[in-house]
């Protein structure tokens, strides 16, 4: 049997954080990332706001965000939830195995 392959692609984890950190800042609702509050410098690879975890082809997110004190709560981070695994599948293909949300603050609006 004749195996047909066309290459290899590989995603640099900056692409998935991309992808996170716009997907989540288009959610209504979210103002703005928030710090990771590791303590730890944050690299190229762990920005401000995100957090990967790899399992081979599986991801795991964590998003720390802030939100406008007249939205549910819940609901924003529920769909902060969706549309990540939504992105991460569709753009690159990837099975997203959780994305935890971490509500950091609201902001009060004048």
């Amino acid at each position: 049997m004749e195996e047909n392959t066309l290459g290899k692609t590989t995603i640099a984890p900056n692409v998935l954080t991309t992808i996170v950190r716009l997907t989540t800042l288009g959610t209504p609702g979210v103002t703005r990332l928030a710090s990771t509050s590791s303590g730890m410098a944050h690299t190229e690879h762990q920005p401000e706001g995100v957090k990967l975890f790899y399992h081979g082809n599986e991801i795991s997110v964590d998003v720390y965000v802030v939100i406008t004190a007249s939205e549910n709560v819940r609901l924003v981070a529920e769909e902060v939830q969706k549309r990540v695994i939504r992105a991460i599948s569709e753009m690159v293909g990837m099975q997203v195995v959780q994305v935890n949300v971490h509500v950091s603050d609201v902001d009060i609006e004048s």
